[in-house]
């Protein structure tokens, strides 16, 4: 699996950014998340999502509910985070990551490289 990020860049807060991870290999891989690492925290879950049988079950992290929205492209070859109403703490490297079937947890299997969002006040 291969997974590619792009899209950060900085911002002021208010505004908005779409990240996309364009992933290759994905057979049998039905989850596939998008996380963060602000400076000096550790890595956290922003936005999950299983794709299996057809589905798109979500999930958010509190403090990004109403603001982000992950996506999926029909093909299963893009995966997105469209980012809104941005803040200065949400500053950080956002990772693409997927797995074969651990959807709600940490310990994905791959990860892609990683792009730096950053946020102005």
């Amino acid at each position: 699996v291969q997974l590619v990020e792009s899209g950060g860049g900085s911002v002021q807060a208010g505004g908005s950014l779409r990240l996309s991870c364009v992933a290759s290999n994905t057979y049998q891989i039905y989850c596939m998340g998008w996380f963060r690492q602000a400076p000096g925290k550790e890595r956290e879950r922003v936005a999950t999502m299983y794709t299996g049988n057809g589905l798109r079950q979500t999930r958010y992290a509190d403090s990004v509910k109403d603001r982000f929205t992950i996506s999926l492209t029909n093909d299963r070859t893009t995966l997105y985070l469209q980012m809104d109403s941005l803040r200065p703490d949400d500053t950080g490297i956002y990772y693409c990551a997927a797995d074969a079937q651990r959807c709600w947890g940490d310990n994905y299997n791959y990860w892609g490289q990683g792009t730096q969002v950053f946020v102005s006040s």
